[in-house]
């Protein structure tokens, strides 16, 4: 299985929560290959500075390429609610699955309606280095879920 997380972020360097992030991947790996792909353009740089909307359709042209290909997930505040079983769920039986996180503007209704899903793990705003490893970790969760691992107990 691959996992995909991609998230408008820019690239960074050794950060506090990299030892955690690194964890976790090295966690999933009896089950799956993760990568996280860091996406920050100019257009976005400059977009971000113009107003929301324009922020948002430059998420959308920088995420659409890695729509193809696999189950789609994009977490947004205001996706459905769910907890970890149900989670566990979206990942089972797939061959890949891509996960996206937005920029500080959120994403297009558009964007969202190419999801397969659109989940939420509250209402709370985190900041891109956070949500990075509560997904990291509900990923590891998730799969320990599905093979019976103790982890999750």
């Amino acid at each position: 299985m691959k996992i995909h997380i991609y998230v408008i972020d820019k690239k960074g360097k050794k950060e506090l929560y990299t030892p955690l992030i690194e964890h976790y991947i090295k966690s999933c790996r009896p089950w799956a290959e993760v990568q996280i792909h860091e996406i920050f353009t100019k257009e976005i740089a400059r977009a971000q500075e113009q107003s929301p909307e324009a922020a948002q359709r430059a998420y959308s042209r920088a995420l659409e390429r890695h729509l193809a290909g696999g189950y789609n997930i994009t977490l947004d505040p205001m996706g459905e609610m769910v907890d970890s079983h149900t989670f566990a769920d979206l990942l089972k039986d797939r061959g890949t699955v891509n996960l996206y996180i937005g920029g500080a503007f959120g994403f297009e209704r558009s964007f969202l309606s190419q999801s397969n899903k659109t989940v939420s793990f509250g209402r709370i705003t985190l900041s891109h280095k956070l949500v990075k490893v509560v997904l990291l970790e509900q990923i590891f969760r998730g799969l320990s879920i599905n093979h019976n691992h103790p982890y999750h107990k």
